[in-house]
């Protein structure tokens, strides 16, 4: 099991459950029977899951007499993005490139009128011979 917190971020975020718990609370604080409702799982895998989001520093989870809650740790969410940052710039640089590139293209491009279709190149042999 990875140690670094990255990595246990992503560990937690790759379950699709884990992330509609998540989801539901981006919208408020909640109880355990509150995140279990839409599931069709035990409250025990429901704790479960909501232990691997704490251990990886998604939620926090208080106990006040006999209910606990749990809420989002925004600050872990920071974490991934700041690391996603840097692929965002390189596929953003990509795109531009590509955006170039194909105005270039386009530019160079003979031009026709909307609707006309494509003109192919076709060789006329008597085109290219030379007058006598």
């Amino acid at each position: 099991m990875a140690t670094d917190r990255l990595s246990m971020i992503f560990a937690a975020l790759a379950d699709p459950t884990r992330r509609a718990i998540l989801a539901r609370l981006a919208e408020g604080e909640a109880t355990v029977s509150e995140l279990a409702e839409p599931f069709s799982i035990s409250l025990p895998a429901i704790s479960r899951h909501l232990k691997v989001l704490e251990e990886a520093g998604l939620i926090t989870r208080r106990r006040s007499a006999q209910w606990r809650s749990s809420s989002l740790n925004a600050g872990a969410l920071r974490e991934v993005m700041g690391w996603m940052e840097r692929y965002r710039e390189f596929w953003d640089a990509n795109f531009d490139r590509l955006d170039a590139h194909l105005r270039r293209i386009q530019a160079e491009a003979p031009t026709r009128q909307p609707g006309e279709p494509a003109r192919a190149k076709t060789t006329d042999p008597q085109s290219t011979q030379e007058e006598d």
